[in-house]
């Protein structure tokens, strides 16, 4: 996700980025949420299953968005304050 660094990013392009991560971060743990409570109706129906598992295991993709997040954030504040 980090294709530039942040630094030699105009405004505009972080402000457009910082609104695409947490689209894309929200969709995303959303999608985990239904995966896990779909995991556990099948799993009382059928018993143990692997939809479990997975949630837990994609977890730090939004973990690292939300890290990502912040960085966006730490560097439009500081541009802030120089203007």
């Amino acid at each position: 996700m980090k294709s530039k660094n942040l630094n030699e990013m105009s405004s505009e392009a972080l402000l457009k980025q910082e609104k695409t991560v947490k689209v894309v971060t929200g969709t995303l743990a959303g999608m985990l949420l239904l995966l896990l409570v779909m995991g556990i109706v099948m799993a009382f129906e059928k018993g143990f299953n692997a939809f479990i598992i997975m949630p837990f295991g994609l977890l730090p993709i939004v973990f690292l968005n939300l890290n990502h997040l912040k960085e966006i954030k730490k560097e439009l504040d500081a541009r802030k304050d120089v203007l």
